[in-house]
């Protein structure tokens, strides 16, 4: 299983220290970008700085707002490889609205679920994107529990989706990653458990090994 670190802090300082932690080890990074809005906290996401935190990695845009289709080009223009939006967040025009520009910028888009959300809602998606996100906690900050009954979304969408990309977010450590997995999970991100370590290679070694 692929693991991610997140990056989710509320000041460009922090971030930069972070990727470029998380640059020793990995392959990507995932951003969380909240609004206080969507979410019930705010965090660090500004479009255009993010070209100051020098990194080589590929960038994985978690965009936990409202009215995503708005931060779509700014992300793009900065870099993102991969945009995670949410389906609460979305009506049909704004998904297809999204969906052009990343097509038009060979970009991956992710559509993702809060843990209240049926994984049912996804279907009619499932011809249009092939990358999906499983919340198993409130959005938000990071350091929270992982949601046991979202293991069954997963099993839902492996099921359902054989050939889709399913990634999880949030409450990874090491036995909700064997769960994640064993449910069909391809992709973890990490926040909590990777950079309250003191040897963050170390316990993103550790996810990865599972």
């Amino acid at each position: 299983m692929e693991i991610i670190p997140v990056i989710n802090c509320h000041d460009i300082e922090t971030a930069r220290e972070r990727v470029a932690k998380a640059g020793e080890f990995a392959e990507w990074v995932h951003l969380d970008v909240s609004d206080a809005r969507f979410t019930f906290n705010k965090s660090w996401g500004d479009y255009s700085k993010w070209p100051e935190v020098e990194n080589k990695l590929k960038l994985e845009v978690h965009l936990m707002i409202e009215e995503p289709e708005k931060e779509i080009d700014g992300w793009l223009a900065a870099g993102a490889n991969r945009i995670i939006v949410h389906l609460e967040a979305l009506n049909e025009e704004t998904f297809s609205e999204i969906k052009k520009k990343m097509d038009e910028k060979n970009a991956e888009l992710m559509l993702a679920i809060n843990p209240e959300t049926p994984a049912e809602n996804l279907r009619p998606y499932f011809g249009k994107v092939s990358e999906f996100q499983i919340l198993a906690v409130y959005p938000g900050p990071s350091g929270q529990k992982f949601l046991p009954l979202m293991a069954d979304k997963i099993r839902f969408l492996r099921s359902e989706m054989p050939n889709a990309t399913i990634e999880v977010d949030g409450g990874i450590n090491e036995e909700t990653a064997k769960i994640s997995k064993s449910a069909g999970a391809d992709i973890a991100t990490s926040s909590s458990y990777i950079f309250n370590n003191p040897e963050p290679k170390e316990a993103y070694e550790t996810l990865k090994s599972i």
